[in-house]
């Protein structure tokens, strides 16, 4: 019982002292003064100076030991610009202030950070987020905005219209510096994802209801049903209950809200979080942590009476004031005073009499290398702006009910969870589809609808005379109503099918009174420039000197100009035999048959009798031997080691050889081989015959460029006239786009085959006015179309005939080249030659003893080298061994002769001696 009395007064004699010493050292601390100036009658004037007092005494709870003590002096601005700068004027020169915290808005910031400028005080602003030139590091290195400006979250905003693939937006906003802000940003990110703004409407902040719903009527009358808001929530509550009440939150509407209301909706009154359900929002992302927890539950027990939820803003005036208490204890404990400024005569301006802070500048870059984890998140400035940071996507539903939908950060973009990689549009989607759209949809709406008034698009088209698969007409028979169909034409509807709006459109036939196309083609694309037509869909060349006055898309048809000619059957030549090897194969092949042939007679010539005898007979049998092996014919026996060595490779070369040729002229001699008649333009040329172009076309220019000439040139009107010109010899080649020959080659003139490309051309478009929308979308649809292969799809349909045409194959060259051979050759020349290298090495070792007792000349000892070298080897085991047999045989002959003899010429019987 003693010991633990004895225990408790320590512990209170501990706790007396340590307040003592907190006391002591609160007294021994330097004072900084700090001005603020806030809005004392708004939220975030309220609520930002609360936090800094709560900031403060936190601060200095952790850090006791510290040597600097933050002061506040708290003015009001009375939400007036003139006011705020007042304030802070009197504050730095009377208070003499080192640092201001809380120019409420942008506009109060630009006033205030030319006064810390000029008196080397540091500015710090947590709530003012409109962007301004003025307030840029570069220009005013003393202010520091500690918080997240506006523009950052344009990116959020048009990742959600790149997923869901809105090309239409609309932006309303207050009619005042904070609406117009974010405007240019706005307008680069939705460029930056293909999103056109349809339109731009700005309210005041004083507007009445009646103001509003005009307003709000005349975007009903619009396409797009995509709106971005961005204004104030007091404004913004009001805009959207006039939206209800018109009918503009029902199915089919999109509302994308900006942080300047969605960080305010605990603020914002039942009826009118009623009128906003359906709505996406964006806003900053707060990550939860235990800090952050810890200081809502001290919040709700003080201050929840005053201020109904936390705001963003109070938390970063809560990490401002502590940054700014870091930066001030780094700065150290020197003297904080303000040097007065000698006054000059003549003026006597307040500005003119201020002061500069000695330690302005230090206290500048510390607060720069401030870095620490804040209640808000990760707390850095970059250039005196707050690091971005991420951003979460909100859906607001009925009774106040937010869902969180997805988050957005500058590293991975637009994604479910806040740590997920970056997903790509289908897959974000997908994952986005837990989103309740106006109407209490679950299906996310399209953004467009096609208005009942809306003024049909004339769209102008080629007329075409014959049958056309660019462009037909066909007629029911029972309606008597004619459809427009063909290439070009289903491509334009199959991309009109992609656009993410509706397109209300008439094709226009250019014709005159009796049915003919009215004009060229140069006079139907001028008909847009005058503003005839809308557009024109057809097969219509992209040229430059079109795009001059109007925008064509991107080719929705091969870019090239190329040649048709007709095919001939190869298989009925004379000379056949000779196409499966190519020329130079042929050479190589009879000179390596005359080189082994001369190889064989260097090693066998000294040893081999059949090899032996006059010149001719020498010759003869060398060649004899290197060319029978082609078929295995050869008798001669070789009877070296090397000789047969060699021989032994070239009859495996002759082996491939032979099989690859049998195989090519079978080949040949069993398919139908078809070739163009010409290849290029230039035996065009060299021969002189008439070649086709089509009538009013840019490619009779080209032709005379390439130097035809033009008494060969031969005009057709359409391809039916072109395939006639075919076949009855008028021309042997016609040049034309390939979309035009395709038709040509599949329907009109079946045995004729495209050669090229031959020269580029830009391919086939389609015709918009200068600077269209319209045009641009079309593009991204011919590009979306090819992806998913609809594109080549249409071109089958069109192109791809049940007339049986010579198959593509059949043009493939079967000759065998001398590519596929060299390692072969490379591979018995070099044995080939090791042989005879190795057989004259050693003759020449043989008879060394005589080529140097010889005194003659050099020329005169080779000479006899090689008298020598033509002699017989009789050492040779060869030599010996053919000697043996010769006299084998010659006792066997003389054998048979000497019985032969005996018995025509009997010897007597011994009886008849007697």
């Amino acid at each position: 019982m003693e010991k633990s009395t004895v225990f408790f007064f320590f512990l209170l004699a501990l706790c007396f002292g340590l307040r003592a010493f907190s006391a002591m050292a609160d007294d021994d601390a330097v004072k900084v003064k700090v001005g603020v100036v806030l809005d004392s009658s708004s939220l975030i004037g309220k609520m930002g100076l609360s936090f800094m007092d709560i900031a403060l005494s936190d601060f200095y709870e952790f850090h006791k030991n510290y040597k600097t003590r933050l002061t506040l002096f708290p003015k009001n601005s009375m939400g007036d610009d003139l006011e705020a700068t007042a304030a802070a004027l009197e504050l730095i020169k009377k208070e003499e202030v080192e640092a201001i915290v809380g120019p409420q808005s942008s506009s109060q910031a630009a006033f205030m950070a030319v006064l810390g400028q000029k008196s080397h005080v540091p500015i710090i602003s947590f709530s003012a987020t409109t962007t301004m030139q003025s307030l840029s590091s570069r220009r005013n290195p003393y202010f520091f905005r500690a918080t997240q400006i506006d523009s950052l979250q344009v990116k959020p905003i048009a990742s959600i219209f790149k997923t869901f693939n809105w090309r239409q937006a609309v932006l309303i906003h207050s009619d005042d510096q904070y609406g117009e802000g974010i405007l240019p940003s706005m307008r680069d990110a939705l460029r930056e994802v293909n999103t056109r703004v349809a339109d731009e409407t700005a309210i005041p902040q004083s507007a009445s209801d009646d103001r509003i719903a005009k307003q709000l009527y005349r975007l009903m009358t619009m396409q797009t049903r995509v709106f971005v808001v961005h204004m104030s929530p007091e404004l913004g509550s009001r805009v959207f209950a006039m939206a209800k009440e018109i009918g503009m939150m029902g199915s089919g509407y999109i509302w994308i809200i900006t942080d300047g209301m969605s960080n305010f909706l605990s603020q914002i009154d039942d009826s009118a979080m009623e009128a906003m359900s359906g709505a996406l929002a964006v806003r900053t992302y707060i990550p939860k942590t235990e800090k952050l927890e810890d200081f809502q539950r001290r919040w709700r027990r003080g201050f929840e009476k005053e201020i109904s939820e936390l705001n963003i803003f109070g938390l970063r005036a809560y990490d401002a004031t502590f940054a700014l208490a870091k930066a001030v204890e780094r700065v150290g404990t020197t003297e904080f005073i303000i040097k007065k400024s000698n006054v000059v005569s003549g003026k006597s301006t307040d500005l003119d009499n201020l002061g500069v802070s000695r330690n302005g500048p230090r206290l500048s870059e510390a607060l720069s290398k401030t870095h620490f984890k804040g209640i808000a998140g990760d707390f850095r400035m970059v250039e005196g702006q707050l690091k971005s940071s991420a951003y979460e996507i909100i859906n607001i539903n009925h009774q106040k009910n937010i869902t969180a939908v997805g988050f957005w950060t500058p590293e991975n973009g637009l994604t479910q969870t806040l740590n997920s990689t970056k997903m790509s549009s289908n897959t974000a989607a997908a994952n986005l589809s837990r989103i309740v759209w106006p109407g209490d949809s679950s299906s996310f709406p399209k953004g467009w609808v096609s208005p009942i008034n809306e003024k049909k698009l004339r769209i102008g088209i080629p007329v075409k005379s014959g049958v056309s698969k660019f462009i037909r007409e066909i007629t029911d028979p029972l309606s008597s109503n004619t459809k427009k169909t063909g290439y070009s034409i289903d491509i334009f509807e199959a991309v009109v099918e992609t656009l993410p709006y509706a397109l209300n459109y008439e094709y226009i036939r250019y014709a005159n009174d009796v049915g003919v196309m009215a004009g060229s083609y140069d006079d139907l694309i001028n008909q847009v420039h005058r503003g005839e037509y809308d557009a024109v869909v057809g097969d219509i060349s992209i040229r430059e000197n079109r795009s001059l006055y109007v925008d064509f898309t991107l080719p929705y048809s091969e870019a090239s100009v190329s040649m048709v000619v007709l095919y001939r059957d190869n298989n009925k030549k004379a000379w056949l035999f000779l196409k499966p090897l190519t020329l130079e194969l042929w050479l190589t092949s009879g000179f390596f048959f005359v080189f082994i042939g001369l190889v064989i007679w260097t090693l066998e010539h000294r040893i081999n009798e059949d090899f032996r005898g006059p010149p001719s007979h020498e010759i003869g049998t060398s060649f004899w031997f290197a060319f029978s092996t082609m078929v295995y014919a050869q008798r001669e026996k070789v009877e070296s080691n090397l000789a047969r060595f060699v021989v032994i490779v070239w009859l495996f070369v002759v082996l491939i050889l032979t099989q690859s040729y049998t195989a090519s002229l079978t080949s040949l001699l069993t398919v139908q081989k078809l070739e163009p008649t010409f290849n290029d333009m230039n035996r065009l040329k060299e021969k002189k015959v008439n070649v086709g172009y089509p009538k009013g076309s840019f490619v009779h220019e080209l032709l005379i460029t390439e130097g035809f000439d033009q008494s060969k040139l031969v005009i057709y009107n359409n391809m039916a006239h072109c395939g006639s010109l075919f076949l009855n010899g008028t021309i042997a080649a016609a040049f034309d786009e390939v979309p035009y020959l395709k038709d040509l080659t599949t329907t009109y003139c079946t045995n004729c085959t495209i050669v090229g490309p031959m020269m580029k051309s830009n391919g086939f478009g389609y015709v918009f006015p200068k600077g269209s929308q319209l045009g641009r979308d079309v593009s991204n649809g011919i590009l979306n179309i090819m992806e998913n292969g609809v594109l080549q799809e249409i071109e089958n349909k069109w192109f791809k005939s049940n007339i049986s045409s010579p198959d593509p194959n059949s043009l493939i060259s079967t000759t065998i080249g001398l590519e596929s051979f060299w390692g072969l050759f490379l591979l018995s020349g070099a044995v080939s030659l090791s042989a005879v290298i190795i057989a004259l090495a050693r003759f020449v070792h043989e008879r060394r003893h005589d080529f140097n007792l010889s005194t003659d000349s050099m020329w005169k000892r080779i000479l006899l080298l090689m008298k020598n070298f033509d002699q017989k080897d009789h050492t040779s085991p060869a030599f010996r061994r053919n000697s043996q047999d010769e006299n084998q045989n010659r006792d066997e002959n003389r054998d048979e002769s000497r019985d032969e003899s005996r018995e025509a010429h009997p010897s007597p019987s011994c009886d008849s001696n007697y």
